[in-house]
Protein backbone atom coordinates (compact mmCIF):
# COMPACT_ATOMS: atom_id res chain seq x y z
CA UNK A 1 0.00 0.00 0.00
CA UNK A 2 1.48 3.31 -1.12
CA UNK A 3 0.19 6.89 -1.41
CA UNK A 4 -3.41 5.98 -0.58
CA UNK A 5 -5.85 8.86 -1.02
CA UNK A 6 -9.35 9.34 0.36
CA UNK A 7 -12.29 10.78 -1.54
CA UNK A 8 -15.00 11.63 0.96
CA UNK A 9 -18.50 11.62 -0.49
CA UNK A 10 -20.45 12.45 2.67
CA UNK A 11 -21.76 15.60 0.98
CA UNK A 12 -22.95 13.73 -2.12
CA UNK A 13 -23.55 9.99 -1.59
CA UNK A 14 -23.99 10.56 2.15
CA UNK A 15 -26.60 13.25 1.57
CA UNK A 16 -28.51 10.80 -0.63
CA UNK A 17 -29.45 8.98 2.56
CA UNK A 18 -33.27 9.05 2.63
CA UNK A 19 -34.51 12.01 4.65
CA UNK A 20 -31.23 13.96 4.67
CA UNK A 21 -31.05 17.49 3.24
CA UNK A 22 -28.11 19.71 4.14
CA UNK A 23 -28.10 23.49 3.91
CA UNK A 24 -25.19 25.43 2.43
CA UNK A 25 -24.00 26.27 5.95
CA UNK A 26 -24.20 22.60 6.96
CA UNK A 27 -22.17 21.55 3.94
CA UNK A 28 -19.55 24.22 4.58
CA UNK A 29 -19.17 23.12 8.20
CA UNK A 30 -18.70 19.48 7.19
CA UNK A 31 -16.31 20.38 4.34
CA UNK A 32 -14.12 22.42 6.71
CA UNK A 33 -13.99 19.50 9.14
CA UNK A 34 -13.15 17.01 6.40
CA UNK A 35 -10.34 19.28 5.25
CA UNK A 36 -9.05 19.50 8.83
CA UNK A 37 -9.04 15.69 8.98
CA UNK A 38 -6.74 15.59 5.95
CA UNK A 39 -9.13 14.11 3.37
CA UNK A 40 -7.62 14.47 -0.11
CA UNK A 41 -10.78 14.93 -2.21
CA UNK A 42 -14.19 16.22 -1.11
CA UNK A 43 -17.07 15.30 -3.39
CA UNK A 44 -19.12 18.38 -2.56
CA UNK A 45 -22.27 17.33 -4.40
CA UNK A 46 -23.73 16.95 -7.87
CA UNK A 47 -23.87 20.31 -9.63
CA UNK A 48 -26.71 19.24 -11.96
CA UNK A 49 -29.06 18.69 -8.98
CA UNK A 50 -30.33 22.21 -8.23
CA UNK A 51 -29.35 25.85 -7.88
CA UNK A 52 -29.15 25.39 -4.11
CA UNK A 53 -26.73 22.51 -4.62
CA UNK A 54 -24.60 24.64 -6.93
CA UNK A 55 -24.51 27.46 -4.38
CA UNK A 56 -23.19 25.01 -1.80
CA UNK A 57 -20.55 23.61 -4.15
CA UNK A 58 -19.43 27.12 -5.17
CA UNK A 59 -19.16 28.15 -1.51
CA UNK A 60 -17.01 25.11 -0.68
CA UNK A 61 -14.83 25.66 -3.76
CA UNK A 62 -14.31 29.30 -2.69
CA UNK A 63 -13.35 28.34 0.86
CA UNK A 64 -9.67 27.87 -0.01
CA UNK A 65 -9.45 24.34 1.41
CA UNK A 66 -6.44 22.13 0.88
CA UNK A 67 -8.60 19.28 -0.42
CA UNK A 68 -9.46 18.86 -4.10
CA UNK A 69 -13.14 19.88 -4.52
CA UNK A 70 -15.09 17.53 -6.78
CA UNK A 71 -18.56 17.34 -8.37
CA UNK A 72 -20.37 14.18 -9.37
CA UNK A 73 -21.29 14.13 -13.08
CA UNK A 74 -23.08 11.79 -15.43
CA UNK A 75 -21.52 11.21 -18.86
CA UNK A 76 -23.46 14.19 -20.19
CA UNK A 77 -22.09 17.60 -21.22
CA UNK A 78 -24.66 19.71 -19.27
CA UNK A 79 -23.49 18.04 -16.03
CA UNK A 80 -19.93 19.10 -16.79
CA UNK A 81 -20.97 22.65 -17.68
CA UNK A 82 -22.73 23.01 -14.33
CA UNK A 83 -19.65 21.65 -12.57
CA UNK A 84 -17.46 24.15 -14.41
CA UNK A 85 -19.74 26.97 -13.28
CA UNK A 86 -19.09 25.92 -9.68
CA UNK A 87 -15.31 26.27 -10.09
CA UNK A 88 -14.51 22.75 -8.87
CA UNK A 89 -11.10 21.14 -9.28
CA UNK A 90 -12.29 17.77 -10.51
CA UNK A 91 -15.28 15.71 -11.51
CA UNK A 92 -16.34 12.19 -10.63
CA UNK A 93 -17.57 11.18 -14.09
CA UNK A 94 -19.81 8.13 -13.77
CA UNK A 95 -20.51 5.77 -16.68
CA UNK A 96 -22.87 2.79 -16.23
CA UNK A 97 -20.86 -0.29 -17.22
CA UNK A 98 -23.00 -3.34 -16.37
CA UNK A 99 -25.24 -4.59 -19.17
CA UNK A 100 -28.18 -4.29 -16.74
CA UNK A 101 -27.60 -0.56 -16.23
CA UNK A 102 -26.72 0.10 -19.87
CA UNK A 103 -29.82 -1.67 -21.19
CA UNK A 104 -32.42 -0.84 -18.52
CA UNK A 105 -31.34 2.59 -17.27
CA UNK A 106 -29.77 4.18 -20.33
CA UNK A 107 -31.55 2.08 -22.96
CA UNK A 108 -28.33 2.07 -24.99
CA UNK A 109 -25.59 -0.40 -25.92
CA UNK A 110 -21.94 -0.77 -24.89
CA UNK A 111 -20.62 1.13 -27.89
CA UNK A 112 -22.82 4.14 -27.16
CA UNK A 113 -21.72 4.25 -23.52
CA UNK A 114 -18.07 3.96 -24.57
CA UNK A 115 -18.46 6.91 -26.94
CA UNK A 116 -20.26 9.04 -24.34
CA UNK A 117 -17.51 8.35 -21.77
CA UNK A 118 -14.76 9.31 -24.24
CA UNK A 119 -16.46 12.50 -25.39
CA UNK A 120 -17.32 13.78 -21.92
CA UNK A 121 -13.84 12.96 -20.60
CA UNK A 122 -12.26 14.89 -23.46
CA UNK A 123 -14.67 17.80 -22.97
CA UNK A 124 -13.91 18.04 -19.25
CA UNK A 125 -10.16 17.81 -19.80
CA UNK A 126 -10.30 20.47 -22.53
CA UNK A 127 -11.92 22.77 -19.93
CA UNK A 128 -9.23 22.18 -17.32
CA UNK A 129 -10.95 19.67 -15.03
CA UNK A 130 -9.30 16.65 -13.45
CA UNK A 131 -11.39 13.60 -14.43
CA UNK A 132 -11.96 10.51 -12.31
CA UNK A 133 -13.78 8.16 -14.68
CA UNK A 134 -16.00 5.81 -12.73
CA UNK A 135 -17.58 2.52 -13.76
CA UNK A 136 -21.05 2.34 -12.16
CA UNK A 137 -22.18 -1.17 -11.15
CA UNK A 138 -18.70 -2.39 -12.08
CA UNK A 139 -18.96 -5.45 -9.81
CA UNK A 140 -21.70 -6.83 -12.10
CA UNK A 141 -20.04 -5.76 -15.35
CA UNK A 142 -18.04 -7.76 -17.86
CA UNK A 143 -14.43 -7.22 -16.73
CA UNK A 144 -13.03 -7.06 -20.25
CA UNK A 145 -15.52 -4.36 -21.25
CA UNK A 146 -14.78 -2.49 -18.03
CA UNK A 147 -11.06 -2.49 -18.77
CA UNK A 148 -11.67 -1.37 -22.34
CA UNK A 149 -13.72 1.63 -21.19
CA UNK A 150 -11.05 2.45 -18.59
CA UNK A 151 -8.35 2.29 -21.25
CA UNK A 152 -10.37 4.54 -23.57
CA UNK A 153 -10.83 6.97 -20.67
CA UNK A 154 -7.07 7.08 -20.06
CA UNK A 155 -6.45 7.86 -23.72
CA UNK A 156 -9.10 10.62 -23.54
CA UNK A 157 -7.28 12.24 -20.60
CA UNK A 158 -8.73 10.71 -17.41
CA UNK A 159 -6.24 10.93 -14.53
CA UNK A 160 -8.04 8.65 -12.10
CA UNK A 161 -10.37 5.67 -12.45
CA UNK A 162 -12.97 4.25 -10.08
CA UNK A 163 -14.53 0.81 -9.64
CA UNK A 164 -18.03 1.10 -8.10
CA UNK A 165 -19.60 -1.77 -6.19
CA UNK A 166 -22.93 0.03 -6.55
CA UNK A 167 -25.15 -2.52 -4.80
CA UNK A 168 -22.58 -4.11 -2.49
CA UNK A 169 -22.12 -7.40 -4.36
CA UNK A 170 -18.37 -7.81 -3.89
CA UNK A 171 -16.67 -10.20 -1.50
CA UNK A 172 -13.08 -9.59 -0.31
CA UNK A 173 -11.56 -12.52 -2.26
CA UNK A 174 -13.09 -11.37 -5.53
CA UNK A 175 -12.14 -7.76 -4.79
CA UNK A 176 -8.51 -8.73 -4.29
CA UNK A 177 -8.38 -10.65 -7.60
CA UNK A 178 -10.04 -7.82 -9.56
CA UNK A 179 -7.75 -5.09 -8.21
CA UNK A 180 -4.59 -7.09 -8.71
CA UNK A 181 -5.65 -7.40 -12.37
CA UNK A 182 -6.60 -3.71 -12.71
CA UNK A 183 -3.45 -2.46 -10.96
CA UNK A 184 -1.28 -4.58 -13.27
CA UNK A 185 -3.06 -3.67 -16.53
CA UNK A 186 -3.80 0.04 -16.07
CA UNK A 187 -1.25 2.84 -15.80
CA UNK A 188 -3.17 5.26 -13.57
CA UNK A 189 -4.64 4.87 -10.06
CA UNK A 190 -7.92 3.00 -9.63
CA UNK A 191 -10.28 3.88 -6.77
CA UNK A 192 -12.67 1.63 -4.89
CA UNK A 193 -16.22 2.80 -4.14
CA UNK A 194 -18.24 0.34 -2.03
CA UNK A 195 -21.74 0.15 -0.64
CA UNK A 196 -22.58 -1.79 2.50
CA UNK A 197 -25.65 -3.79 1.47
CA UNK A 198 -24.14 -7.02 2.82
CA UNK A 199 -22.03 -5.37 5.52
CA UNK A 200 -18.83 -5.86 3.52
CA UNK A 201 -18.12 -2.26 2.49
CA UNK A 202 -15.11 -1.81 4.76
CA UNK A 203 -13.75 -5.32 4.19
CA UNK A 204 -13.93 -4.94 0.40
CA UNK A 205 -12.38 -1.47 0.51
CA UNK A 206 -9.42 -2.67 2.58
CA UNK A 207 -9.02 -5.72 0.28
CA UNK A 208 -8.90 -3.42 -2.75
CA UNK A 209 -6.32 -1.11 -1.16
CA UNK A 210 -4.11 -4.07 -0.24
CA UNK A 211 -4.40 -5.37 -3.83
CA UNK A 212 -3.32 -2.10 -5.46
CA UNK A 213 -6.19 0.42 -5.33
CA UNK A 214 -4.82 3.94 -4.95
CA UNK A 215 -7.88 5.63 -3.47
CA UNK A 216 -10.90 4.83 -1.31
CA UNK A 217 -14.31 6.47 -1.58
CA UNK A 218 -15.79 6.82 1.92
CA UNK A 219 -18.34 8.68 4.04
CA UNK A 220 -18.35 9.74 7.68
CA UNK A 221 -20.26 7.21 9.82
CA UNK A 222 -20.78 5.13 6.66
CA UNK A 223 -23.93 7.05 5.72
CA UNK A 224 -25.34 6.76 2.22
CA UNK A 225 -28.15 5.27 0.19
CA UNK A 226 -29.80 2.07 1.43
CA UNK A 227 -27.33 0.42 3.87
CA UNK A 228 -24.77 3.18 3.35
CA UNK A 229 -21.20 3.49 2.09
CA UNK A 230 -17.82 2.49 3.40
CA UNK A 231 -17.02 4.25 6.66
CA UNK A 232 -14.02 6.60 6.61
CA UNK A 233 -13.20 6.08 10.28
CA UNK A 234 -13.19 2.30 9.94
CA UNK A 235 -10.88 2.20 6.92
CA UNK A 236 -8.50 4.76 8.41
CA UNK A 237 -8.16 3.00 11.76
CA UNK A 238 -7.84 -0.45 10.18
CA UNK A 239 -4.99 0.81 8.01
CA UNK A 240 -3.36 2.73 10.86
CA UNK A 241 -3.61 0.16 13.65
CA UNK A 242 -3.96 -3.24 12.02
CA UNK A 243 -1.76 -2.71 8.94
CA UNK A 244 0.55 -0.04 10.42
CA UNK A 245 0.06 2.24 7.42
CA UNK A 246 0.24 6.00 7.99
CA UNK A 247 -2.84 7.42 6.28
CA UNK A 248 -2.05 11.04 7.10
CA UNK A 249 -5.57 11.45 8.51
CA UNK A 250 -5.83 13.37 11.80
CA UNK A 251 -7.39 10.56 13.82
CA UNK A 252 -7.94 12.65 16.96
CA UNK A 253 -10.62 14.59 15.05
CA UNK A 254 -12.55 11.53 13.86
CA UNK A 255 -15.01 11.43 16.75
CA UNK A 256 -15.78 15.15 16.56
CA UNK A 257 -16.35 14.83 12.82
CA UNK A 258 -18.63 11.85 13.38
CA UNK A 259 -20.72 13.80 15.88
CA UNK A 260 -20.88 16.87 13.61
CA UNK A 261 -22.17 14.82 10.68
CA UNK A 262 -24.65 12.98 12.90
CA UNK A 263 -26.00 16.24 14.28
CA UNK A 264 -26.32 18.03 10.93
CA UNK A 265 -27.79 15.08 9.02
CA UNK A 266 -30.07 13.99 11.85
CA UNK A 267 -28.83 10.40 11.52
CA UNK A 268 -27.89 8.96 14.93
CA UNK A 269 -24.82 6.76 15.18
CA UNK A 270 -25.70 3.25 16.35
CA UNK A 271 -24.45 2.65 19.92
CA UNK A 272 -22.54 -0.45 18.81
CA UNK A 273 -20.96 1.23 15.77
CA UNK A 274 -17.25 0.49 15.72
CA UNK A 275 -14.90 3.24 16.90
CA UNK A 276 -17.42 6.13 17.01
CA UNK A 277 -20.51 4.47 18.50
CA UNK A 278 -21.55 5.42 22.01
CA UNK A 279 -20.58 2.02 23.40
CA UNK A 280 -17.23 1.63 21.60
CA UNK A 281 -15.28 2.67 24.70
CA UNK A 282 -17.95 2.06 27.35
CA UNK A 283 -17.59 -0.72 29.89
CA UNK A 284 -20.08 -2.26 32.30
CA UNK A 285 -19.03 -5.83 33.10
CA UNK A 286 -17.18 -5.94 36.40
CA UNK A 287 -14.43 -8.27 35.18
CA UNK A 288 -13.72 -5.95 32.24
CA UNK A 289 -13.48 -2.86 34.44
CA UNK A 290 -11.22 -4.72 36.86
CA UNK A 291 -8.92 -5.53 33.93
CA UNK A 292 -9.01 -1.95 32.66
CA UNK A 293 -7.88 -0.63 36.03
CA UNK A 294 -4.79 -2.81 35.75
CA UNK A 295 -4.12 -2.16 32.04
CA UNK A 296 -6.53 -0.52 29.58
CA UNK A 297 -5.30 -2.75 26.74
CA UNK A 298 -6.92 -5.77 28.42
CA UNK A 299 -10.31 -4.82 26.99
CA UNK A 300 -9.56 -1.99 24.55
CA UNK A 301 -7.76 -2.48 21.22
CA UNK A 302 -6.74 1.19 21.12
CA UNK A 303 -6.89 4.08 23.55
CA UNK A 304 -10.01 6.24 23.08
CA UNK A 305 -7.84 9.38 23.02
CA UNK A 306 -6.51 8.29 19.61
CA UNK A 307 -9.95 9.07 18.20
CA UNK A 308 -10.52 12.13 20.35
CA UNK A 309 -12.75 10.16 22.73
CA UNK A 310 -12.96 9.34 26.44
CA UNK A 311 -13.53 6.05 28.23
CA UNK A 312 -16.90 5.58 29.99
CA UNK A 313 -17.76 3.28 32.86
CA UNK A 314 -21.45 2.34 32.67
CA UNK A 315 -23.49 1.18 35.64
CA UNK A 316 -25.97 -1.68 35.32
CA UNK A 317 -26.67 -5.27 36.33
CA UNK A 318 -23.23 -6.38 35.07
CA UNK A 319 -21.35 -3.78 37.11
CA UNK A 320 -18.82 -4.95 39.66
CA UNK A 321 -17.12 -3.41 42.66
CA UNK A 322 -14.29 -2.07 40.53
CA UNK A 323 -16.56 -0.09 38.20
CA UNK A 324 -18.73 1.30 41.00
CA UNK A 325 -15.71 2.18 43.12
CA UNK A 326 -14.02 3.96 40.20
CA UNK A 327 -17.16 5.91 39.30
CA UNK A 328 -17.79 6.94 42.91
CA UNK A 329 -14.20 8.08 43.40
CA UNK A 330 -14.43 10.15 40.20
CA UNK A 331 -17.39 11.92 41.83
CA UNK A 332 -15.15 12.86 44.74
CA UNK A 333 -16.55 10.51 47.40
CA UNK A 334 -14.45 8.44 49.79
CA UNK A 335 -16.43 5.29 50.62
CA UNK A 336 -16.07 2.30 52.90
CA UNK A 337 -16.67 -1.29 51.80
CA UNK A 338 -20.06 -1.39 53.55
CA UNK A 339 -21.19 1.65 51.56
CA UNK A 340 -19.76 0.24 48.34
CA UNK A 341 -21.61 -3.05 48.80
CA UNK A 342 -24.92 -1.25 49.37
CA UNK A 343 -24.42 1.04 46.34
CA UNK A 344 -23.52 -1.96 44.17
CA UNK A 345 -26.59 -3.84 45.42
CA UNK A 346 -28.87 -0.95 44.44
CA UNK A 347 -27.23 -0.53 41.03
CA UNK A 348 -27.78 -4.23 40.29
CA UNK A 349 -31.38 -4.03 41.47
CA UNK A 350 -32.02 -1.23 38.98
CA UNK A 351 -30.26 -3.22 36.28
CA UNK A 352 -32.47 -6.22 36.98
CA UNK A 353 -35.46 -3.99 36.28
CA UNK A 354 -33.98 -3.25 32.87
CA UNK A 355 -32.82 0.26 33.79
CA UNK A 356 -29.60 1.91 32.68
CA UNK A 357 -28.04 3.73 35.63
CA UNK A 358 -26.91 7.22 34.65
CA UNK A 359 -24.26 9.33 36.38
CA UNK A 360 -27.05 11.33 38.01
CA UNK A 361 -28.70 8.12 39.23
CA UNK A 362 -25.43 6.86 40.69
CA UNK A 363 -24.70 10.13 42.42
CA UNK A 364 -28.12 10.18 44.04
CA UNK A 365 -27.79 6.54 45.15
CA UNK A 366 -24.34 7.25 46.60
CA UNK A 367 -25.48 10.33 48.49
CA UNK A 368 -28.42 8.41 49.92
CA UNK A 369 -26.31 5.45 51.03
CA UNK A 370 -23.58 7.63 52.50
CA UNK A 371 -26.15 9.32 54.75
CA UNK A 372 -27.45 6.01 56.11
CA UNK A 373 -25.71 5.21 59.37
CA UNK A 374 -24.68 1.63 60.11
CA UNK A 375 -25.90 1.91 63.75
CA UNK A 376 -29.44 2.98 62.80
CA UNK A 377 -31.83 2.76 65.75
CA UNK A 378 -34.83 2.57 63.43
CA UNK A 379 -34.81 -0.10 60.73
CA UNK A 380 -37.45 -1.17 58.23
CA UNK A 381 -38.64 -4.77 58.41
CA UNK A 382 -41.64 -4.66 56.09
CA UNK A 383 -44.45 -2.45 54.83
CA UNK A 384 -47.66 -2.90 52.85
CA UNK A 385 -49.78 -0.35 51.03
CA UNK A 386 -53.32 -0.70 49.63
CA UNK A 387 -54.76 1.98 47.37
CA UNK A 388 -57.29 2.35 44.57
CA UNK A 389 -60.19 4.37 43.15
CA UNK A 390 -62.70 3.18 45.76
CA UNK A 391 -60.31 2.24 48.54
CA UNK A 392 -59.05 4.57 51.24
CA UNK A 393 -55.24 4.50 51.00
CA UNK A 394 -54.08 2.28 53.87
CA UNK A 395 -50.58 1.34 54.95
CA UNK A 396 -48.98 -0.88 57.57
CA UNK A 397 -45.32 -0.85 58.57
CA UNK A 398 -43.16 -3.12 60.64
CA UNK A 399 -40.08 -1.44 62.11
CA UNK A 400 -37.39 -2.36 64.58
CA UNK A 401 -36.95 0.52 67.01
CA UNK A 402 -34.01 0.03 69.37
CA UNK A 403 -34.22 -3.69 68.66
CA UNK A 404 -37.93 -3.94 69.45
CA UNK A 405 -40.46 -4.82 66.76
CA UNK A 406 -43.14 -2.15 66.25
CA UNK A 407 -46.14 -2.55 63.97
CA UNK A 408 -48.41 0.33 62.99
CA UNK A 409 -51.23 0.84 60.50
CA UNK A 410 -52.90 3.98 59.25
CA UNK A 411 -54.66 5.82 56.47
CA UNK A 412 -53.78 8.92 54.47
CA UNK A 413 -54.63 11.11 51.49
CA UNK A 414 -52.62 8.76 49.27
CA UNK A 415 -50.35 5.72 49.56
CA UNK A 416 -47.27 7.84 50.36
CA UNK A 417 -49.09 9.91 52.98
CA UNK A 418 -50.54 6.76 54.59
CA UNK A 419 -47.06 5.21 54.82
CA UNK A 420 -45.50 8.34 56.31
CA UNK A 421 -48.28 8.58 58.94
CA UNK A 422 -47.58 4.97 59.97
CA UNK A 423 -43.85 5.63 60.32
CA UNK A 424 -44.45 8.73 62.46
CA UNK A 425 -46.70 6.70 64.81
CA UNK A 426 -44.22 3.80 64.96
CA UNK A 427 -41.33 6.03 66.09
CA UNK A 428 -43.36 8.10 68.53
CA UNK A 429 -41.58 6.32 71.38
CA UNK A 430 -38.23 7.88 70.45
CA UNK A 431 -39.54 11.38 69.83
CA UNK A 432 -42.09 13.61 68.22
CA UNK A 433 -40.75 13.94 64.67
CA UNK A 434 -42.46 16.33 62.29
CA UNK A 435 -42.42 16.30 58.48
CA UNK A 436 -41.82 19.92 57.48
CA UNK A 437 -41.32 19.53 53.72
CA UNK A 438 -41.69 16.79 51.11
CA UNK A 439 -40.33 17.03 47.56
CA UNK A 440 -40.05 14.54 44.66
CA UNK A 441 -37.75 14.66 41.61
CA UNK A 442 -37.32 12.20 38.76
CA UNK A 443 -33.56 11.92 38.21
CA UNK A 444 -34.02 10.84 34.59
CA UNK A 445 -36.96 10.79 32.20
CA UNK A 446 -39.26 7.89 31.45
CA UNK A 447 -41.76 5.82 33.36
CA UNK A 448 -38.91 3.79 34.89
CA UNK A 449 -37.11 6.92 36.14
CA UNK A 450 -35.14 6.78 39.34
CA UNK A 451 -37.10 8.83 41.89
CA UNK A 452 -35.40 11.02 44.47
CA UNK A 453 -37.50 12.03 47.50
CA UNK A 454 -36.27 14.89 49.69
CA UNK A 455 -37.80 15.38 53.13
CA UNK A 456 -37.17 18.00 55.77
CA UNK A 457 -37.76 16.63 59.29
CA UNK A 458 -37.69 18.39 62.65
CA UNK A 459 -37.42 17.30 66.29
CA UNK A 460 -37.20 19.66 69.24
CA UNK A 461 -36.16 22.56 67.04
CA UNK A 462 -33.48 20.63 65.12
CA UNK A 463 -33.98 20.41 61.34
CA UNK A 464 -32.51 17.79 58.98
CA UNK A 465 -32.91 17.25 55.22
CA UNK A 466 -32.74 13.67 54.03
CA UNK A 467 -33.19 11.81 50.76
CA UNK A 468 -34.29 8.46 49.44
CA UNK A 469 -33.56 7.15 45.95
CA UNK A 470 -35.49 4.28 44.36
CA UNK A 471 -37.55 3.52 41.26
CA UNK A 472 -40.57 3.17 43.59
CA UNK A 473 -41.81 6.49 45.01
CA UNK A 474 -43.23 4.86 48.17
CA UNK A 475 -39.98 3.00 48.90
CA UNK A 476 -38.00 6.19 48.22
CA UNK A 477 -40.24 8.05 50.66
CA UNK A 478 -39.79 5.38 53.36
CA UNK A 479 -36.03 5.48 52.85
CA UNK A 480 -35.93 9.28 53.10
CA UNK A 481 -38.03 9.26 56.30
CA UNK A 482 -36.00 6.56 58.06
CA UNK A 483 -32.70 8.11 57.00
CA UNK A 484 -33.78 11.48 58.40
CA UNK A 485 -35.21 9.99 61.61
CA UNK A 486 -32.00 8.11 62.35
CA UNK A 487 -29.89 11.19 61.70
CA UNK A 488 -32.08 13.29 64.02
CA UNK A 489 -31.82 10.67 66.78
CA UNK A 490 -28.05 10.38 66.34
CA UNK A 491 -27.62 14.16 66.41
CA UNK A 492 -29.62 14.33 69.65
CA UNK A 493 -27.49 11.57 71.20
CA UNK A 494 -24.32 13.39 70.22
CA UNK A 495 -25.57 16.56 71.92
CA UNK A 496 -26.21 14.64 75.14
CA UNK A 497 -22.70 13.17 75.14
CA UNK A 498 -21.20 16.65 74.73
CA UNK A 499 -23.24 17.93 77.67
Amino acid sequence: MENIRFLDTTLRDGEQTPGVALTKEDKLAIARKLDELGVHIIEAGSAITSEGERESIRAIAAEGLSADICSYCRIMQPDIDYALACDVDSIHLVAPVSDLHIRVKLKKDREAVMQMAIETTEYARDHGLIVELSGEDASRADLDFLKSIYQAGIEAGAERLCFCDTVGMLIPEKTEAIFKDLAASLKIPVSIHCHDDFGLGTANTVAALRAGAGEAHVTINGIGERAGNTSLEEVVMILEWLYKYDTGIKTTELFKTSRLVSRLTGIPVAPNKSLVGGNAFSHEAGIHVHGLLADTSTYEPIRPEILGRERKIVMGKHAGKSSVSLAIKEMGYDIQDSHLNEILKRVKELGDFGKHVTDADLQSIAETVLNIQCNSRVKLEDFTVVSGNRVTPTASVKLKVDGQEVVQAGIGDGPVDATIQCIKKAVAGVGDIQLEEYHVDAITGGTDALVEVLVKLSKDGRMITSRGTRTDIIMASVEAMLNGINRLIQAESSDRIKE
